[in-house]
This record gives structure tokens, sequence and C-alpha cells, in this order.
């Protein structure tokens, strides 16, 4: 559920084609224009073409004006985001609007008033000329035509530059019709479970409209909370109770776009059967393909879950029927009944509408009446065959391109490490042993002479990152023209370009990079690791999953026999205790199987308070496991998502609070931990809430499971279909150069305190699409006080923001260190 949503909000932010031409200039209108080089086709975001931008021709009255600019998307869209700007031209112009609102149409007779959940209209815009504002819709629109309404009053003139974002709205439904929602009272509160922004009729029941159904936004498992910041209990769902339906079933009625063969629909509903609450018991479903529904439905009875309170899909099979309308009728389980999302899985339809479709189960394929034309047949075979041909020849040129391109990574490797031998040798590294024996380093004030054309980062999913860097014209530029590219950290290796071990993890999970110095100095070690019964693990959950391996939750018995005597569990004597499990796949290669040897001796060496242990081994037999601390909390990032900041909107609704204080002794932890890291020259690279586990009384310890999760699939960028990055927590020279040292660590640290006093309500950069967080990062590099920083969450006291801002400066040298960083956060404490 939370993956669906994180696609329609995270994925779903494409430009729909205004900036790069794709909307043509026949596909945009307006109400008027001041002169024909103001026209609509005019009014492209960031282009200066004609006079600049779109400007009505106004006249009269201004508040009865009712000016707008249309586009036609020629289909439907899933609408997630917008993008104005006013018209500058070169300096000439300064109109622009600072108001605006929005309406839309799927049909383009009946149009629909844009309204955010809380109901206002009014959306803010520019301020200047130059500068484009982006605005989430929320909810976003499913539409074919939109316009964008300037509110105009007697102060200035107004112009637009405008861009639609979303994607194609592939359910090609076009309305529903349901019953009203319902109010349920729950400990004499009042739980709304109405569709709050169904946009069609309402009155008995809603009619020729689409709302929270269809918003992409899924329902928490406690429906007494929500997704959405500041509003009422129960806004995630519509639900009705048995006792206003006698015939004991919810009809609703799903109109699409034009004929389907439908495959699936796919309901999310509630289960909290604590409160009465269950998925529905049967559905039955009817089907209208031209003007007459089919007299035998289809029926589906999902497994009852009594155990699981999880909200879910519930996944229905539709027989691959023809219909441009469904009729579908949900029986009670229960005395409640609620429902987030419903989908559906369709092709246009390919038979020919003339004939009848079959009644039930899947297509009659010998029946001669539902044979496609013979002619019409041997041209898609002939399309077909032209399809298989292009894309064999596709594949071949691949796999031939991938095999010069290992030739040629080979021959690059053996020169580079050609070159770090010496390199490594004139720097002047060196490392010595302390009392107990753990290396420490002594750095000589020598720089790296490497430039960014040379940068070959030896871990897989780092090999693309230094190739944005040609997308900017400025670092055509070589080393010695710019200077600052040399030895970003002092002391501190680059471990894209110096030989690092880099230890990606068997679930794609972005561990620890490790100087190789370091790792040959420890892997001389015995790891002092137990093995572990598998009999006493029980597994719970498979938190994530990679190429070669999983990480699952576990309860351990007995786990306090095998314990460092510097550290327990806090549990009572023989009670089982949680872990996380990362299992490597029998069927690894000899590689994966060495990534992970190395990876215990890594983590054996691992002993900072907020830093996630490990505890354990199973390696007398495969599959290979190492058995790690968990909290019982989960990661931060669902902590704070699950709770809301002390005040007025917590008591109102009765929701979980963390204060402001326990939020500051939770960073001020996440910042020791990375203080011990960078003491070990160790360098996390995905630092985030998402990689923050939470225990008792707020307890904090690092982890590494984000990117293995599924959850968090919207937080990483896939770069020409291979690097996976978390950009939006990422520095810019990490991003441009491929550079990962402490000092980006910083810059990570800083989103995540960032994410901490926002609650993990959005994520960084969320009005910012991925492509242009890349691009955000060029204006931090040409330094010319364009670049966007995160805003100053509402709770965030000025030191803390301050601090934020420091982690976030250009210079990583000006950028504090951990060490500073926690001490800031102790002498600012609430």
């Amino acid at each position: 559920a939370e993956f669906f949503s994180y696609f329609w909000k995270s994925v779903c932010r494409s430009p729909l084609g205004m900036s790069r031409g794709q909307i043509l200039d026949e596909d945009i209108s307006a109400s008027s224009q001041w002169s024909d080089s103001t026209a609509a086709k005019y009014g492209r975001l960031d282009c200066e073409e004609g006079d600049g931008a779109w400007c009505p021709e106004i006249a009269g009255e201004p508040e009865n004006m009712n000016e707008f600019l249309q586009i036609d998307l020629r289909s439907l869209h899933f609408i997630t985001l917008v993008g104005t700007q006013g018209r500058h031209a070169g300096g000439i112009g300064n109109e622009f609007a600072q108001t605006y609102k929005i309406k839309y149409s799927r049909d383009g007779s009946r149009w629909i008033s844009w309204r955010n959940r809380q109901g206002k209209e009014v959306i803010e815009g520019n301020r200047n000329a130059y500068d484009i504002v982006l605005k989430d819709l929320e909810p976003p629109i499913i539409a074919r035509f939109v316009r964008f309404m300037p509110v105009i009053d007697h102060s200035m003139n107004v112009c637009m530059r405008v861009e639609l974002y979303g994607c194609e709205w592939l359910d090609g439904l076009v309305s529903y019709n349901s019953p009203l929602g319902q109010q349920m009272t729950l400990n004499g509160h009042h739980i709304y479970l109405n569709d709050s922004v169904y946009d069609g009729a309402m009155g008995y029941s809603m009619t020729e409209g689409l709302g929270q159904l269809t918003d992409g936004m899924c329902g928490l498992d406690d429906f007494t909370h929500s997704h959405v910041y500041n509003v009422w209990p129960g806004y995630d769902y519509v639900g009705w109770t048995n006792e206003s339906f006698l015939s004991g079933y919810v009809e609703i009625m799903f109109e699409f776009d034009r004929t389907r063969n439908f495959t699936t629909m796919k309901v999310h509903c509630n289960n909290m059967f604590s409160r009465r609450v269950k998925t529905f018991q049967k559905v039955v479903c009817y089907f209208r393909s031209e003007l007459d529904w089919e007299a035998t439905p289809i029926s589906f009875s999902p497994v009852m879950d009594d155990v699981n309170p999880s909200a879910r899909f519930v996944t229905v099979s539709l027989y691959n029927h023809m219909a441009s309308a469904i009729k579908c009728q949900y029986y009670f389980s229960d005395i409640w009944m609620m429902f987030s999302e419903i989908t559906f899985q369709s092709d246009t339809a390919m038979y020919n509408t003339t004939l009848a479709p079959p009644k039930t189960g899947p297509p009659i394929r010998d029946d001669p009446t539902h044979k496609v034309d013979d002619s019409n047949t041997r041209i898609l075979i002939g399309c077909l065959v032209a399809i298989i041909f292009i894309l064999v020849v596709i594949i071949v040129i691949i796999l031939w391109r991938q095999v010069w391109q290992k030739m040629l990574e080979k021959v690059s490797r053996r020169m580079l490490d050609d070159e770090l031998t010496a390199s490594l040798s004139i720097q002047s590294e060196t490392f010595t042993y302390n009392n107990n024996n753990s290396p420490s380093s002594v750095s000589s004030e020598q720089e790296s002479n490497s430039t960014y054309e040379r940068i070959f980062p030896l871990g897989p999913d780092y090999q693309e990152p230094s190739r944005l860097v040609r997308k900017l014209p400025e670092f055509s530029q070589t080393s010695e023209d710019t200077g600052e590219f040399q030895n970003v950290q002092e002391g501190v290796p680059h471990y894209a370009e110096a030989d690092i071990v880099n230890l990606q993890g068997v679930t794609g999970g972005n561990t620890y990079a490790v100087p190789a110095l370091t790792m040959d100095l420890l892997s001389g070690k015995d790891v002092a690791v137990e093995e572990f019964p598998r009999k006493l693990l029980t597994f719970k959950e498979k938190l994530g999953e990679g190429q070669f391996g999983e990480v699952h939750l576990c309860e351990a018995e007995g786990m306090q026999d095998f314990m460092d005597e510097d550290f327990s569990f806090d549990v009572i004597e023989n009670q089982t205790v949680l872990v996380a499990v990362k299992m490597l796949r029998a069927d690894a290669n000899k590689n994966a199987r060495n990534d992970f040897l190395k990876e215990i001796k890594i983590m054996s060496r691992l002993k900072g308070p907020n830093i996630i242990r490990l505890l354990a081994v199973c390696m007398s037999s495969d599959p290979l496991c190492m058995i790690t601390e968990y909290m019982e909390n989960g990661d931060l990032n669902q902590f704070l998502s699950r709770h809301e900041p002390e005040g007025m909107i917590a008591l109102l609704s009765n929701a979980p609070t963390v204060s402001y204080s326990n939020l500051h002794h939770m960073a001020s932890q996440i910042a020791s931990g990375m203080k011990y890291l960078s003491s070990l020259n160790f360098v996390h690279r995905d630092l985030a809430t998402r990689n923050c586990l939470v225990g008792k009384n707020y307890t904090i310890k690092i982890a590494d499971f984000g990117m293995s999760r599924n959850l968090y699939s919207g937080d990483y960028y896939r770069i020409q279909g291979r690097a996976v990055l978390p950009i939006r927590w990422m520095s810019w020279e990490s991003i441009l150069l491929g550079k990962f040292t402490t000092s980006s660590d910083v810059w990570a640290f800083g989103v995540t305190l960032w994410e901490m006093l926002t609650f993990c309500k959005e994520q960084p950069y969320s009005q910012l699409s991925d492509e242009q967080v890349i691009e955000n990062t060029g204006e931090f590099f040409r330094d010319q006080r364009r670049q966007i920083y995160l805003p100053q969450p509402p709770m965030c006291p000025d030191p803390v923001y301050k601090l934020m801002l420091s982690c976030w400066n250009r210079n990583t040298k000006e950028r504090p260190s951990f060490q500073e960083i926690h001490q800031t956060l102790l002498d600012c404490k609430p």
C-alpha cells in the first residue's frame, strides 16, 4: 500500500510537455491575449518566445474577469504538480500572477474548480517575473483539459508561463457513483469517513465524479490517522456501516473512457477488526459493454483475515471481460467496511465492438463469433514480427555494448590501480596502532591531483554519477582551472577515487565505504562473533531483498548467551528479542560470498552505542546469515510519520506525539553515532531517517537497510538504468563528482535533521522533480546564489536551522565535523 502511494506521488511527476514542446501549439488556447506575440502558445514554462509569456487582455472590472490559459492533453492524465512563471523577456517584462486558480475537465464540457484538502481554491503564485514556482496538487487531479486562471486585481497586469507534471491515467476511469461515506463515533470522537475531495455531484449519493478512491493515497493501518497533515480522523478512507444497507452490500458503479478488456480490480481495504472493520466478504460485479448490462455477473470471495489488522489490497480477477462500465456490490463481513483506493488493470478492447463479449470466465478463443477480421489479423501478425525483429536487434546491440564496456573497464581499472599505487605512496597516508590495537590515521597535507575525468568508482551502484557532470558546460574545465576539486576533505580518502573496500551488502543496502588500508588491517584479525543455532530463530517478516540476499525480521531465543560483556539486551531473561537477519542466498556467486564475509568482519568491529551491532552469525551451513540488532519501534521515518508534534492539532486529532526535546535527543544520538563512524574513517553514504532505528525511550541506532526496502524505493533515483542513488540526501560533489567523504555524510545529516523536524511528512525537495534536484546541484557548483535550500521547518529553532545550513555549505572544508555537530546540539539542548 505504501509503495502504491509512492508510485503516484513520487514517480508520476514528469513534465507533460509545455516547456519541451510535446504539447503542440494547437492544443494551447486562451480566453484572450494582449497581442499576437503574447498568445496562448507563448505560455510555456521557461521559454522566452514571442514577447515572453501569455498575457490576457483585461478590460472592464478585474473582479468579474474569468481569463484563462487552457491546455488540452489529448487524453486523461494524473496531474500531481504545476509550475508557473511570469513574463521576464530578458529583463523587459515584469508581469506575473501572484495568485491563481485551476479548473479542469475530463470531457471538455463539465468544468471543475480545484480545491486543496482544506477546501481552498486560490493557489499562491509568483513573486517575481523570472523564478519558477512549483506547487503540489493535493489532491491530484485526473483530467484531459486544464485551465490556469490568474486572480486579477487593479494593482498590476498579469502574464503567465506554465507547466503540468504527472503521467497518463492508465485506469481510464472517468467517474464512480457510490453512496455517501458515513460518520463513526469512536470513544466519544467523530471519525468522518466521507469522500471529502469528490469532484462530482453530492446529494444522497455521489455521481459523475472522482475523489479519494482514485487520489493515489492509500490509507494507514489505523484509520483514525492519516498520511495528510492537519486533517480530521478517518480522512484517508471512505466508509459505510451495514446498519444503513438492508441489502447487506454497498454498490459502486465505475464508468470508463471507452470499452476495455479488464483483467483485475484492486481494492485497498482497512482490516482493523478490533474496531469492527473488515475487508469485504464477497464482491459481485456486473459488466456493461454497450447499452445493456450482462445478465451473469462474476463473484469473488477473499480469504478473511482475523489475525493481521494491516490494511491491504484485495485483488479481484475480472477474467478479461469487455466493458465500458462495471457495477460492483461489496458485501459486509462486519459492521464497517472502508476503502481508500480502487484501481483497474485493463487493455483497450481489440475485439470487434459489434460482437457480444463472453459472459463469464476467460474469453472463448475458439468461438468463431469472437474472431477478429482476417485482414486485421494479418496486419497484427506482421507488426508483431517486425517488433520482435527490432527487439532482437536491440538486445544484440546491448549485449555487444556491455561486453565492449567490460573490456574497457578492465583496461581502465588496471590503469587506475597503477596510478593509485603511485598516488598513495606520494600522499604518505599512514596508519598506526594505538594501545588497543585499533588503527588511527595520520595524513599529510599533500592533495590528490586526480580530476573528474578519471573517476572510476569501484562500487557497481556508483559508476554513473561522474557522467552527470558533463551535462553542465562549466565542468569542461580541468582540475587546474577549478582547483576546488582537489582533496575535498583533508585526512579522509576520496572513496570514489581511492582504493576502497565498498561493501554494498547482499541486499543492495548501502553499507559503509571503508578505506582499503583500514580493511587490510582489520581483516587480519579473527572475527569474534559466535555461531548462533538456526533453530532458535523464528521468522516474522521480510524487511527487504536484493540481488544476492534478503533481510528478515526475526525473534531470537536465548540471545543473551551470545552477547559481548560490554553489551546486553534490556529484556527479561529467556525472553525472545527482535533481531534483523541478513541472509545470503545459497546460489550467490563467489564475489557475493566474499563481500558477505568482509561485511561480517567490518560489522564485528563496530561497537558504538548508536550503531547497530552484529550479534551473531550462522556460518555452519547455507544460507549464510548475520544477525544484527533490531529496535522494537522500527525505523525513524515510519516512527515520526505516525506521530505529531505536541500542540493543539495533536490534541484535536488524538494523535500520539513526540516533543521537541525528544526530537533533539534523537538528533544528538545520530550525531554521536556518525562521530563514531567518522573517527574510524568510515563513510555511511546513505544517512537518512529510514536508516535510523528507534528503541525504547527514544534510543537511536544507525543501520543500513533503507535501500533494500520497497517502502523506500521512491527515495532512490536510478540513473540510466544502473546507478541507484538517494539524490535528495546527497551533497553536490557526491552527485556530480562521485565523491563520498565524511563531509558528504555531514550534508546528509543536515537533510536527516530536516526530515525529523518536519516529522517525515514529505520528501526533501518535494516540490522538485528528480531531474530538478540534480540541476540544483549544478547551482551549488556555480555558486551564483540561485541554489535552492530546504526551508526552515515551522518548529525548528534558528540555531538548529543555522546548523543545517552549515551542513549544506558549498565548500566541504567549511562544513562542521560530526564532533562539532554533536557538541553544538548538546550546547543548544532545550
